[in-house]
């Protein structure tokens, strides 16, 4: 039997495959249930017991042997056959190359960003964990103040007091780290990502983006104000663009006002955006507080300043007609794919 074996292996070594049809041949007559191997190891069942320990060495290498070639041969004619060089046509396009698009809020972050930039605005990003001074006292924010209140704010250890640590509810805390940190003039903007306790919904969420700016100078004024807000308006939404102030209250401001410009969707004509009125609100803004100033160890008899701040998912979903703000968050490619690459 063993010189049986001998005879197969040399066999099997000077076979010749060159197709998908004659490897299968191979495997039917070597691999099989009914192929040579198979009967083999039956023969081998009934030999001597002094016989088997070196018939079956051999016997192995056997199978093993055609096994390896079986699936050599094979993983080559499943790489598939060379196409001809004559048969290839260069002038045929090559197949399109999926490109990814940019999120709305990456998308309309750099559009602000470009817009400031071309008047002066450096950017400036920190820290998104904040102490107390920087996000809240510096500020000009009482200590009974609501926007303390553990309904709108994230503590690190999850009580006020055991804890000044807090995920920073506006990036008005990088505004102070400015001016504590440089001296006027200083024109600069924000972005980044802030964290408020609220309940998730189609128009809140628990973190969102937004862009602030500061301007402090000698002889700032609040007409200096609008005009930068109307040129970013017009940037932004179209040169057609209006914008209206309306007194508010904020406790780093004072005075203050919040922002509206003429809905870009119907022309002021009155639509379900602007609820009809013509006009859509879109950040807020007002002069430094002259204390936020001596905070910060500015003199707030010589120096004056502005600043304002906005929501991006707000402009997002004003600027692309969007409905729902958690669509921003939930990955989605049929709604990511939508827009442009910028």
């Amino acid at each position: 039997m063993k010189d049986r074996i001998d005879k197969f292996f040399s066999e099997i070594e000077s076979i010749e495959i060159k197709s998908k049809e004659h490897l299968e041949e191979f495997r039917l007559k070597w691999l099989s249930k009914k192929g040579i191997v198979t009967a083999l190891f039956d023969e081998f069942k009934i030999l001597a017991n002094e016989e088997r320990k070196e018939v079956g060495r051999h016997l192995n290498d056997l199978k093993n042997k055609a096994q390896e070639k079986f699936n050599h041969l094979k993983e080559e004619f499943e790489g598939g056959e060379e196409i001809p060089a004559s048969d290839i046509d260069l002038t045929k396009p090559a197949e399109p190359i999926a490109f990814g698009s940019r999120h709305p809020i990456s998308i309309v972050r750099n559009q602000i960003v470009e817009i400031f930039s071309r008047i002066g605005f450096t950017i400036k990003e920190d820290r998104e964990i904040e102490d107390d001074w920087h996000n809240f006292s510096a500020l000009n924010l009482p200590e009974d103040h609501p926007a303390r209140d553990m309904q709108d704010t994230f503590f690190i250890k999850g009580q006020r007091e055991q804890s000044e640590f807090v995920l920073r509810t506006h990036t008005s805390s990088v505004q102070i780290r400015m001016m504590e940190n440089s001296k006027p003039p200083i024109r600069c903007i924000f972005p980044g990502r802030v964290y408020r306790k609220e309940n998730i919904s189609a128009r809140a969420h628990c973190f969102f983006h937004q862009v602030e700016g500061l301007y402090v100078d000698e002889n700032v004024s609040f007409a200096d104000l609008k005009q930068t807000l109307l040129f970013f308006a017009q940037e932004m939404f179209g040169e057609e663009t209006k914008i209206r102030l309306r007194p508010s209250y904020f406790p780093f401001t004072e005075p203050s006002a919040e922002v509206d410009v003429t809905c870009f969707i119907c022309a002021s004509k009155g639509c379900a955006v602007c609820k009809h009125s013509g006009w859509v609100e879109i950040l807020g803004c007002g002069m430094v507080h002259p204390k936020v100033l001596e905070n910060c160890k500015i003199d707030s008899k010589k120096y004056t300043g502005f600043a304002f701040g906005m929501g991006i998912e707000r402009i997002a979903m004003l600027k692309y007609q969007i409905n729902d703000i958690r669509l921003f968050y939930e990955n989605d490619i049929r709604f990511l794919s939508q827009f442009k690459r910028a």
